[in-house]
């Protein structure tokens, strides 16, 4: 396999990593307030975190693209006071991946923390266990097995992303194609055994991922 087919590789392993990092503080904390607390509009909060998943994925994508773009207040917000240019960028890849896979995240922590038996926790409390120690001593820890799986399938998820990334970041080689991307424009030009690495490639990774996710989360329910 040729050396740039293998930076692309690198590429969409590395920002799937990426992505998934930036999302796990604000996923598990959203996740934590859906399975513990009750406060109004919690179900809206809902519907709108899982939108992305029953949504099409260039649905997502355009919606992606008119908010970052220049032309509107949130990319002109951006360009002129941090000089961030965001489409068709490596951090256009990054965003997209992160909004398509964070309601997978947040689903699979809730399941996590839904787990966790409460009375340890308010056990804890009548002890004179601040929250925040609470969290940290016993729910966060108990469930964690269920925190990773879903870690890992949300890397999963961001490996194959293609609709919301192909329109918000397109499919410049080098900077902002990943596999998925690389497949569909191998496909389109020809060539598929060079698409058909790129698919036994991204078999294997997705495969390792979910197989080491479904361990966690087995894991967290025994």
């Amino acid at each position: 396999m040729e050396a740039a087919q293998w930076q692309l590789v690198w590429f969409t392993i590395g920002i799937s990593a990426v992505a998934t990092c930036c999302i796990i503080p604000p996923g598990v904390f959203l996740a934590w307030l859906l399975a513990r607390k009750r406060w109004p509009g919690k179900a809206l909060v809902e519907t709108l975190v899982t939108l992305p998943l029953v949504l099409p994925p260039v649905a997502t994508g355009l919606i992606l693209l008119k908010v970052l773009v220049r032309s509107v207040p949130i990319g002109d917000f951006l360009e002129r006071n941090f000089g961030l240019e965001i489409v068709f960028t490596w951090k256009a890849v990054l965003i997209a991946l992160a909004v398509m896979s964070f309601p997978l995240l947040v689903r699979t922590a809730r399941v996590a923390f839904e787990t966790v038996n409460p009375r340890l926790e308010q056990v804890a409390r009548t002890l004179g266990a601040r929250p925040a120690r609470v969290f940290f001593s016993i729910t966060l820890p108990l469930a964690f097995r269920g925190i990773l799986g879903g870690a890992l399938l949300i890397f999963a998820r961001a490996l194959g992303e293609f609709g919301a990334t192909i329109l918000v970041a397109g499919a410049i080689p080098g900077k902002t194609a990943t596999l998925s991307v690389s497949i569909f424009n191998f496909i389109q030009l020809g060539q598929d055994e060079a698409a058909l690495r790129l698919v036994l490639i991204s078999i294997g990774l997705s495969f390792g991922a979910v197989w080491a996710s479904e361990y966690f989360i087995r894991r967290q329910r025994a």
